[in-house]
């Protein structure tokens, strides 16, 4: 039972699980499907085969069986892949890509390319994996070549030739030259590219030639239009340029050689040193002065103090010297052997004199004679000569038991009687240059009464009653008054002739407060009858309903307060139909009253505003009927805006506008009022253009052309990839550019975040951020309509908000006094400006705009009188330009006053020229600044016979100087300086014979020098005393400039000399002795290379040495300091680096410098250790020196 029934189970479930497969088995694009299937199903366990499609392989075969009716795979992983045709072969001087599949398999694509300079052999530049393998052969690339070249006429192939008619490969390159007097014209080399095409065409060899060069801040000299080769070009560059390198320059095939070229001439800062110099700048332009001045114990080394920049450096050169010293002028004393001395001054820094002073004074020392020093800061001692004051006796007091002497400024006490005292209460007296000082008398005592004092509106502050000299009483002043200075107290003084001054108090008073009002008086303090003038602020005028005032200080105090009250407006008489609100009894500046004429036409303003100068515009007026307007009036130099109508209903508006260049004055919009149109505005020129455009960045100008009057806009764009923030034009407005937008990378452009609206329902509540330029929509609660804002760079535009807060409108705008009428019924926007026109003879002041602010006009103008001004400011050296008619003249110089605005022209004098080329300009009563003549240059100064000049140049500046000196044999007679004054020299000296005659007779005298008929300037003679009479004083004298110095004199030879004086660098060649008889001598002698100067022997006379010899200084050639000067000595073959004071050296330039302009003279003299050494300047090669 059992059995049978499992049995019926299996049979059941085979019949049950067992399904067929619908036919044909299915198959993948890669498959093929072995043998037929022509059946619609197939039974389980069918299998069937599958092959692979060429191109495609696996491993084994793939076979699927039907299985509860689906054909599996009995192998899954068993499928058709693409066949590999493995590396498709690389290409010599090429590579390849693949141009189809990721792999080199079955249906992949290979494209080869050649490298650079390399192409293709045949047509096919590819291979491609089928299902044999790769398709075509591997491609070859060839080198590319380029054509032959030929060489250029007049030229030649230089390099990269080798046969004629070769073709060249990629990358080579041929390099062309030309023939003698040709040039290249072109590129001199080529190369082959790699498209097969040289670079550049072939060049071409032309004849050398230049054309003029343009030279910057210079001008040809010569003329030609073309140059040659080596031919010169000349230049000369303009007033304050020189050349950079040379003033010429030479054709050459590759240009002009040196490049002509003219630089700014420039001078650096100057080292002066122990001066200082201003203006001090980094760097000085050609014709800038310097003033300099030297420190203490210095002064300038040439005339005057004012140096020039100029090509060659400053001149003259800044320089500051040690200060010699002059001629001393000794009080009460003298020089040894003072006018035989005299012509040697001024001296150096360091020289010695020998003097004496008068009987009454002695020497600082206390000998009889010593030396004065001429020192950095003069002469030491500073005072030679002391007074002696003898002091033996005192007037009404005590006297010194014997004599005593005293020198200048020592003091000495005196006591005086009782009662008795020296003037002003001294109790001593001084020595001074003019004996005792006060002088050794006592007087009697001198006392003030308090009696004799009179004071009014004060008091005595002190209870004694009488006071000793010089003793001081305080005094004080009633409340309210106060002394001459302006105290409260004072004091006077008990003198010798009664008190100082009676005590005054007088009445005073004190700043007062001013009231709305302001004064230009900034005293504290004010004395009886002055009085302080003061004006009222804008709209506010004093009880006396005036603006300006005064008060007076009175005995009883100010007459008046300088108070200023609020100005009022009143109301006028109003027709009855005319409503008024509000209704005040009193209205301030800045009230407004507001109209209406219901049920009648209002004809006039709605409103009108209250100000300092009263109610304006004027009240409007009621009617029944009102009337229209024709069409708007023309406007010379503008427009109205919008399309005309032929007629205009009562209240109708029209705009103007003006052309550019034009400034509009006055309202810009009229109004139809009762059949007429209100004041058109007027477009003045605006002369005022405005400059360069400003610099965008990241942005450019579309299109511009220049000048830009007023009015003018520009256009700008933003440069890829920058957005622009702001309005894209600008626009030129009274001489200025309105604001620039911004470019800003697109990139960076910042969002904005939602706005925070309590009120209000955004449209896009869900967006976190807003881009730029997103516009967002908003209601606002209890609003239907939408309000708008975008988002700008990450800020809102307009700001998103929901309280609008309404700006009130304006009344028509005021007619204000002194300017052109404004007669207009149209009210303004809070923010609106009207621009103002002054009436002629006045002028605007402080604006000149108003404002309409907060429903009310605010920061008014002024038209004020313009003030004439009076005689115009002097120019030296110049005058004012006259008109041409004789009538203009006349009425020019009779004229005392001149109209502001008025400008004159001035005119130089002759050898003087305008620095600044401008006139004068009357601006309310003043003249600007004016202008200055300066004087021309003068040439070469005037050659005198037997004369030279200092230092010789081309050019003298205006006020510069210049010395002239006289030949050998010859002296100067007047000025020895000349000055140019505008382009003229002053008159010259002339050089006159300085020769003397026979020398002055001295009796018991002979002269022992050789006799002349005619000494020359410094010839000496000497004399001699005939036996037993000594020598008194030189014993030589000098022709200096055709007069004989002092001779000496002979006399007997009385009285003992001490010790001989010593001298610097020297000593007697004797042993000294402590006492000489009269007439003894005794000799000096000089250190080794010290010079003696003046007689070795001196002789003891009358218990006096006679004037003693020096020892000058020997002067060091320093080889420094010519190097620094580049000169040498000019005999190499004596190479004296030591001369004794007296000796001549001579100097020359180095090799390739010149003597310097000004310079010491070459052949020099050693004097007492100084030598002035010349100076040489390197040799510039220029167009003069060719």
């Amino acid at each position: 039972m059992r059995l049978s029934a499992r049995i019926i189970w299996l049979i059941l479930w085979t019949v049950c699980v067992a399904e067929d497969c619908k036919g044909p088995p299915p198959k993948q694009n890669t498959e093929i499907l072995s043998g037929s299937w022509p059946d619609q199903t197939y039974p389980e366990g069918t299998q069937a085969l599958y092959k692979c499609r060429p191109g495609y392989r696996t491993l084994g075969t793939i076979v699927k069986v039907c299985r509860r009716g689906e054909w599996v795979a009995s192998n899954p992983s068993r499928i058709c892949r693409k066949r590999p045709c493995g590396h498709p072969g690389d290409t010599p001087f090429g590579s390849f890509s693949l141009a189809v599949g990721t792999g080199f398999e079955f249906g992949a694509k290979v494209v080869y390319t050649c490298n650079e300079g390399y192409q293709l052999l045949g047509e096919i530049d590819y291979r491609e994996c089928d299902a044999d393998g790769w398709t075509n052969d591997v491609p070859l690339c060839e080198v590319v070549k380029c054509l032959p070249v030929t060489e250029p006429e007049n030229g030649r192939i230089v390099r990269g030739a080798t046969e004629p008619d070769q073709e060249y490969y990629f990358g080579q390159v041929i390099r062309f030259d030309c023939n003698a007097g040709f040039k290249i014209e072109g590129q001199k080399e080529m190369h082959c590219l790699e498209n097969g095409l040289w670079s550049n065409e072939k060049p071409r060899c032309v004849g050398i030639s230049c054309t003029p060069p343009v030279v910057e801040n210079g001008q040809a000299v010569s003329k030609k239009l073309v140059y040659k080769e080596n031919e010169r070009y000349q230049y000369q560059c303009d007033r304050g340029f020189v050349y950079r390198e040379r003033g010429d320059a030479i054709c050459t095939a590759s240009g002009w050689s040196p490049q002509p070229s003219c630089e700014e001439m420039t001078c650096k800062p100057p080292y002066i040193p122990n001066g200082v110099y201003s203006p001090q700048r980094i760097k000085h332009r050609a014709d800038d002065e310097i003033r300099y001045e030297c420190k203490n114990g210095f002064y300038p080394a040439t005339q005057g103090t004012v140096a020039k920049c100029t090509s060659t450096g400053w001149i003259p050169v800044p320089r500051c010297s040690l200060k010699p010293c002059d001629f001393p002028q000794i009080k009460n004393g003298h020089l040894h052997y003072e006018e035989s001395r005299r012509p040697y001054f001024p001296v150096p820094i360091g020289k010695q004199f020998s003097y004496y002073c008068d009987s009454g004074f002695v020497l600082p020392s206390g000998y009889s004679w010593d030396y004065m020093k001429c020192t950095i800061d003069g002469w030491e001692p500073a005072v030679p000569c002391l007074r002696q004051c003898v002091f033996y006796y005192v007037e009404n007091g005590e006297s010194p038991y014997w004599q005593r002497t005293y020198v200048q400024n020592q003091s000495v006490k005196v006591k005086c009687h009782s009662g008795y005292s020296l003037p002003n209460g001294q109790d001593t007296i001084t020595c001074t240059e003019n004996d005792w000082s006060p002088q050794p008398k006592c007087i009697r005592v001198k006392t003030c009464s308090k009696s004799d004092i009179e004071i009014e509106n004060g008091f005595l502050s002190e209870s004694d009653y009488t006071y000793a000299l010089n003793k001081k009483t305080q005094f004080k002043c009633k409340p309210g008054y106060i002394t001459p200075d302006g105290e409260t107290s004072g004091s006077i003084t008990c003198l010798q002739n009664g008190w100082s001054a009676q005590p005054s108090c007088t009445k005073s008073c004190d700043r007062p407060v001013f009231e709305n009002a302001a004064t230009k008086n900034n005293s504290t303090w004010f004395k009886l009858n002055d009085k302080i003038y003061y004006e009222c602020y804008v709209g506010y005028e004093n009880k006396h309903k005036r603006t300006k005032g005064f008060i007076t200080c009175n005995a009883d105090g100010w007459s008046d307060l300088p108070s200023c009250y609020e100005r009022e407006c009143s109301i006028p008489l109003i027709e009855p139909y005319l409503n008024v609100d509000p209704k005040k009894e009193k209205y301030k500046v800045g009230d407004i009253l507001k109209f209406s004429c219901r049920p009648r036409h209002r004809v006039g303003p709605d409103s009108v505003q209250c100000y300092h100068f009263g109610w304006s515009p004027t009240f409007p007026t009621c009617k029944d009927q009102v009337g229209s307007c024709d069409q708007p009036p023309e406007l010379h130099n503008g427009e109205a805006k919008g399309t005309k109508k032929e007629e205009y209903g009562h209240g109708e508006v029209v705009e103007y506008d003006c052309k550019p260049k034009f400034l509009l004055k006055g309202p810009s919009r009229i109004q139809c009022v009762d059949g007429n149109w209100t004041t058109l505005p007027i477009c003045v020129e605006e002369e005022r253009t405005c400059g360069d455009i400003p610099k965008l960045e990241h942005g450019f100008v579309q299109f511009s052309v220049s000048p830009y009057y007023h009015g003018d806009s520009v256009e700008f764009s933003c440069i890829e990839n920058f957005t622009m923030i702001g309005h894209g034009s600008v626009k030129c407005i009274s001489g200025r550019w309105t604001q620039l937008p911004q470019c800003i990378a697109t990139e960076q452009l910042e969002r904005c975040k939602p706005p925070r609206l309590t009120a209000a329902e955004v449209i896009q509540p869900n967006k976190i951020y807003f881009n730029h330029n997103v516009n967002m929509s908003y209601k606002c609660r209890g609003k239907q309509q939408h309000d708008h804002s975008i988002c700008i760079n990450g800020r809102w535009d307009p700001e998103p908000t929901c309280t609008r807060i309404e700006k009130e409108s304006c009344p028509p705008p005021p007619q204000i006094p002194n300017a052109q009428v404004i007669e207009t019924t149209v009210k303004y926007l809070d923010g609106e400006k009207v621009s103002v026109l002054c009436q002629d003879n006045y002028l605007i002041q402080n604006r000149e705009e108003m404002v309409c602010r907060d429903g009310r006009w605010q920061s008014l103008p002024q038209c004020i009188a313009k003030i004439p001004c009076s005689q115009p400011p002097e120019v030296d050296h110049g005058s004012i330009k006259f008109p041409k008619s004789s009538a203009d003249r006349r009425h020019t110089v009779e004229s005392r006053s001149y109209d502001h605005g008025t400008t004159l022209s001035y005119v130089c004098d002759d050898g003087f020229r305008m620095a600044e080329d401008h006139g004068v300009t009357c601006h309310m009563g003043k003249w600007s600044s004016p202008p200055h003549c300066v004087g021309l240059p003068c040439g070469p100064p005037p050659s005198i016979l037997h004369g030279i000049v200092s230092h010789e140049l081309d050019i003298y500046q205006h006020g510069e100087e210049v010395k002239y000196s006289c030949s050998e044999g010859f002296g100067i007679d007047g000025p020895a300086f000349i000055k140019c004054l505008g382009g003229k020299w002053s008159q010259p000296p002339d050089c006159i014979n300085n020769s003397c005659g026979d020398p002055p007779h001295v009796e018991k005298a002979r002269i022992v020098t050789r006799p002349m008929t005619k000494y020359p300037s410094n010839e000496r003679v000497r004399y001699e005393c005939n036996k037993p009479f000594e020598i008194f004083g030189e014993v030589e004298v000098m022709c200096l400039n055709g007069i004989w110095t002092e001779p000496p004199k002979c006399k007997d030879s009385t009285g003992k000399c001490g010790p001989p004086p010593p001298i610097d660098n020297g000593d007697i060649t004797s042993f000294p002795l402590p006492v000489y008889e009269p007439s003894s001598s005794v000799d000096y002698q000089c250190q080794s290379l010290y010079q003696l100067q003046g007689n070795k022997t001196i002789t003891c006379i009358d218990g006096e040495w006679s004037e003693p010899p020096k020892c000058l200084h020997a002067c060091v050639i320093s080889e420094e300091i010519m190097k620094k000067h580049n000169i040498i000595l000019r005999w190499i073959e004596s190479q004296k680096l030591y001369l004794q004071s007296g000796a001549n050296v001579e100097f020359t330039c180095k090799s390739g410098y010149k003597k310097a302009n000004p310079s010491p003279p070459f052949r020099t003299m050693c004097i007492d250790g100084h030598i002035d050494y010349p100076s040489c300047l390197k040799i510039h090669i220029s167009s003069k020196d060719e």
